[in-house]
Formats: structure tokens, C-alpha cells, sequence
């Protein structure tokens, strides 16, 4: 499959330190590691800590402990979201200047009025029009993208060819009424200050895609390719093996053995007698074996 990009591989791993890393974790770190070594490429860590109000104290030491326990060595320095707020508020006063935000004071009443994506009530009637950085939102007022009716494709290396239509998946917000920058927007640009090039991660975020492409093309950043993986679920649930729904974090006393459940999970080969082998020889195994296509 031909890639967007001509750039070397660079992939990253990027938790949020709301708690220590479960199996649902080990699965997409693992995955987005093999793929980024198989290639040749680096693979860098970053703490999504841009929403203050989740972190958990001690989380990221202890994701990040975690990671080391199970042969998953970033390449450089570990990327912080919580110190970047200035780097996002460019990003934002661009969009402003470009017309493409507006202001929303809908309530969570009013929403849940509205089932389905975010009905675009506010999209005519509060543009955002500051282009500096001192500007700030009126009280109680979120920022979002004007997404209008463009339909966004790519191609997805696991799942294949993807397309979302925008008024099905509505307006995303950028700011948050509390004033903390929205996921979408730090995500983008984190991933072009970066360099990523390439983004293996859970297929819960699949939908998120269409929207950072069109962040990515309005703010004429370089494209990334992407591959969503199976979302792993608790047992006999549909439900997605997440802190919330109450997952295990990993015990790192066990490494070998997480990682070769986590490589089945993935569909990937495991060495011989591999009880007996170090978390190290696995993970040098797993990348000279290493299939994104053979992901089911």
C-alpha cells in the first residue's frame, strides 16, 4: 500500500495518565512500536495531559515505568501536551483568521436534546473572528470547527478504505467552556510538531480521523497515515477494555507473558518455547515477525 507520506517512519504512543496501563493499553503501544521498528522508524512517547482535570497524580510515572518494563523504549525526549497551550492557541488563532470557528453556548440539556451529531445551532450566530493570542472566549462559551458538508477519505491500512460524511459527525469542539484546549486540536498539532508520520491506535478513535484530517488541511499541515486497530472488550461485553469500564492494570512482574498475549491478540506469530524467552528477545522477535496485515 502506498503511504501519504515520502518522510521517514516516525510513530508515536500516546496515553493519557488517567491511570496505569491495562491490556487494552499493552495492545496498541505494542502494535504501534513493531510497526515503527519494522519500518526503521522511531517511535515516540507523549503524555496526553492537555485535560488537567483526568490526570491522575503518580499515573505518569508509572505508565511511563511501565513502558520500560516491557521493552518498549521511545526514541527521545517524552513529549508533554500540559506545557503547550501557547503552541495551541496559534493553531486556534489561525482557524479564527480563516473563518472556519464559531462560539457555543449550548447546554448539555440542549444537546441531549438533539440526538446524533452536534445540530450546528450556534454555527451561524457567533463567529470567532480574534486572530491573536490574548483573545479569549466569552464565559461559558466552548469554540468549534465549522466542519460544513465535506465528506473526508483515506485509507486506512487495517480497516481499508474509509469515508466520513461531516454533518454526520457535526462540528468538533476545539476549546472547551473551561478554557482547556479539546483533544482534536492538540492531537494534530502535537503530531506535526512531532513529525509523525504514521499512527497506529485503537479503532474507538476511528471517527476522530475526519476530523483531524480536516484540522490537518486547514491548518496545511503534512497528512499521516493511519491504521486502526480491533478495540480489545471485556469478557462476554461489547464493551472496550478501558479504565472506566474498570480494567486490570498490568502487572509488570509478568511482562514476557503480556506480551505475548498482546502479540496473539494481534494475530502475529510467537517464537518457540517462548515461556522461556526475556521480554527483550520477544520484542526482537515480534519486529523481524511483524504483519500489520495480518490483523484481524
Amino acid at each position: 500500500m502506498q503511504s501519504l507520506t515520502s518522510r521517514p517512519y516516525t510513530g508515536r504512543f500516546a496515553p493519557s495518565p488517567t491511570g496505569p496501563l491495562h491490556a487494552g493499553s499493552l495492545f496498541a503501544a505494542l502494535a504501534s512500536y513493531l510497526d515503527a521498528k519494522a519500518n526503521n522508524g522511531q517511535w515516540l512517547l507523549r503524555i496526553e495531559d492537555v485535560d488537567t482535570l483526568r490526570n491522575v497524580e503518580g499515573a505518569c510515572e508509572t505508565i511511563i515505568q511501565s513502558l520500560r518494563n516491557h521493552g518498549l523504549n521511545w526514541d527521545g525526549d517524552i513529549h508533554y501536551q500540559a506545557d503547550k497551550n501557547s503552541y495551541y492557541q496559534t493553531g486556534l488563532d489561525q482557524l479564527a483568521s480563516q473563518g472556519q470557528l464559531f462560539y457555543c453556548d449550548c447546554t448539555r440539556a440542549q444537546l441531549r436534546e438533539s440526538p446524533g451529531p452536534y445540530p450546528g445551532f450556534c454555527r451561524q450566530k457567533k463567529q470567532v473572528t480574534y486572530s491573536h493570542a490574548s483573545a479569549h472566549a466569552p464565559a461559558s462559551h466552548a469554540i468549534r470547527l465549522d466542519c460544513g458538508e465535506q465528506q473526508y477519505s483515506f485509507n486506512d491500512r487495517v480497516l481499508g478504505p474509509q469515508s466520513f460524511d461531516m454533518q454526520t459527525l457535526g462540528d468538533c469542539i476545539l476549546k472547551r467552556r473551561d478554557s482547556l484546549f479539546a483533544y482534536q486540536l492538540a492531537v494534530v498539532m502535537d503530531d506535526a510538531a512531532q513529525g509523525i508520520t504514521h499512527v497506529v491506535r485503537g479503532a474507538d478513535l476511528l471517527e476522530s480521523t475526519a476530523w483531524q484530517i480536516a484540522l490537518q488541511q486547514s491548518l496545511h499541515l503534512p497528512p499521516v497515515d493511519y491504521a486502526h486497530l480491533p478495540v480489545i472488550t471485556l469478557a462476554n461485553s461489547a464493551q472496550k477494555l478501558s479504565k472506566q469500564t474498570g480494567a486490570a492494570a498490568l502487572n509488570d512482574q509478568y511482562a514476557n507473558k503480556n506480551l505475548l498475549r498482546a502479540l496473539q491478540q494481534l494475530n502475529q506469530p510467537l517464537p518457540l518455547s517462548p515461556e522461556q524467552l526475556a521480554t527483550e528477545a520477544i520484542i526482537t522477535w515480534a519486529v523481524e515477525h511483524w504483519d500489520i496485515q495480518k490483523i484481524a
